[in-house]
């Protein structure tokens, strides 16, 4: 080789070697400055890496409780499933939160980590999915709820037995056919790949069975939407008498252009993300009302009573405006997810650019923020006009809005955001689609509750025991229900 050729392989060695450092310096360095900022704040949890992942994911409910106790009215920082570390942030600041813009604190990011969607695919926080939940489905639930009774009237009558005497009934499993007809693998693929380490999730993510079933789902869902599409299409195009479905694919198709959305598979993405959000909020929330009322009888009788009188004001059906009547049942179904939530945590951001909160501390770009609701709910502050707050009062809501303020009323609802309500979260990101879940779900437990006696299988008056991992958590799936029918 000569001079010349070894002083130019050289030169490209060195190039490279820059490059390749340059690369390193531009990964490393915002993740050097980011662990410096979090420095600063305070820390719950002395133990970091694989230690406090797993102290986390077994005892993240106690965590986020002793955190907010010893912090509170401050932000603090604590190591979660992914090995990285998360703000919690007291709930004093989400007024000022709330008026951040989302080039400030993102939710559509923060949601894509937490639902893992670079393995699982889903889409978080799509902007058509959201526009028609909120200009389509929401102002139409009057005219809708006539047909989702007679839906659930028919699901009762296809999957739930007979129960002439006491039946055991896996009502999990009959909750989530009622609520959809794509099942289990789309609840259970984002809770699985939590269990990996961070270091492993590239690699086994993509290979885990709940995930491939959900890509499988999402290939068959596809398949079935073209023809559906396509007739539809045509016939807009070529019958002038056509009459468009009232449904969520109509309300998808009619602004999928204005909305970037060009393709059915785009289309099938998105549904798949609509139904993951509502059989897992619909389906974990009704199993945890009835698994509570299982073991609190003492409120059958007089919810079965609210239900049939309400029912027969308004023509022995769940109308609207029935719905808005059952004010007991709203006040138990809010009061077991105040013990019982789907998550210990709500207001998930991801931080796009730094601020200064109000009491001082920083919040640096790149950390990922949230509030610790389950603690906040548990706060004897926040219960200051009804029963202590470690006591489970199935009527506490509903004391709170009889002769009470109108403000009274609006805050103390099922459906109600605010800083002391946040299981449907917070602000302009507040989950739009609870209000459809909350009929849905009422319907269901008051025809349950009017036509069934229920209690635990080995007859205890014991609750069945939460499954609880890192900021989730879900009443026990393989649990059952004994059901026998009564005279209505």
């Amino acid at each position: 080789m000569g001079v010349e050729s070894f002083q130019g392989l050289a030169h490209t060695v060195q190039t490279v070697a820059i490059a390749a450092l340059i690369a390193v310096a531009c990964y490393y360095f915002p993740k050097i400055n980011l662990n410096a900022q979090l420095a600063k704040l305070p820390a719950f949890g002395a133990e970091s890496g694989e230690k406090q992942r797993t102290e986390f994911l077994k005892h993240g409910k106690d965590m986020y409780l002793q955190g907010y106790e010893k912090f509170k009215n401050q932000v603090f920082r604590m190591t979660t499933s992914d090995g990285a570390e998360t703000l919690v942030i007291s709930p004093q600041f989400l007024p000022e939160l709330r008026k951040l813009p989302d080039t400030v604190v993102s939710f559509p990011k923060a949601i894509e980590e937490l639902m893992e969607v670079k393995y699982t695919g889903l889409l978080a926080d799509e902007p058509l999915g959201i526009h028609a939940i909120r200009a389509d489905l929401t102002p139409a639930l009057a005219r809708l709820n006539p047909v989702v009774y007679s839906e659930v009237l028919q699901a009762l009558e296809e999957f739930m037995p007979k129960c002439e005497d006491w039946t055991a009934v896996n009502i999990y499993g009959k909750l989530v056919s009622m609520v959809a007809t794509i099942t289990g693998s789309l609840i259970t693929a984002q809770l699985d790949i939590k269990k990996l380490r961070p270091l492993f999730k590239p690699w086994f993510a993509p290979r885990l069975p709940s995930v491939q079933r959900l890509h499988e789902a999402e290939k068959n869902l596809a398949s079935f939407l073209e023809p559906v599409v396509r007739a539809r299409q045509d016939a807009e195009k070529n019958d002038p008498d056509w009459q468009k479905p009232d449904d969520m694919l109509t309300w998808l198709m009619n602004r999928q252009g204005e909305f970037g959305v060009r393709s059915t598979h785009q289309l099938a993405k998105l549904l798949l993300g609509l139904v993951f959000a509502s059989i897992h909020t619909t389906t974990l929330t009704a199993t945890n009302i009835l698994y509570t009322l299982a073991v609190s009888t003492e409120y059958i009788e007089p919810l079965r009573e609210e239900i049939r009188q309400v029912m027969g004001e308004n023509g022995d059906t769940i109308s609207t405006r029935a719905l808005q009547q059952m004010m007991k049942l709203d006040s138990f179904m809010k009061e077991t997810v105040r013990f019982y939530p789907p998550g210990f945590t709500s207001f998930q951001r991801k931080v796009l650019r730094g601020f200064t909160l109000s009491n001082g501390q920083y919040i640096p770009a790149g950390a990922k923020i949230e509030v610790a609701s389950h603690a906040v709910y548990q706060d004897p502050v926040n219960h200051p006009n009804s029963e202590p707050a470690d006591v489970f009062d199935g009527y506490r809501s509903y004391k709170l809005r009889q002769g009470g303020t109108a403000s009274d009323h609006a805050r103390n609802q099922f459906v109600t955001t605010n800083e002391q309500n946040l299981m449907f979260g917070y602000g302009k990101h507040a989950c739009p689609g609870r209000f459809f879940a909350a009929n849905e779900i009422k319907m269901i437990l008051a025809n349950l509750i009017l036509n069934y006696d229920f209690k635990n299988e080995d007859g205890s008056k014991v609750r069945y025991s939460q499954l609880n991992m890192g900021r989730q958590s879900s009443p026990d799936a393989k649990k059952n229900l004994l059901f026998k029918r009564v005279e209505v």
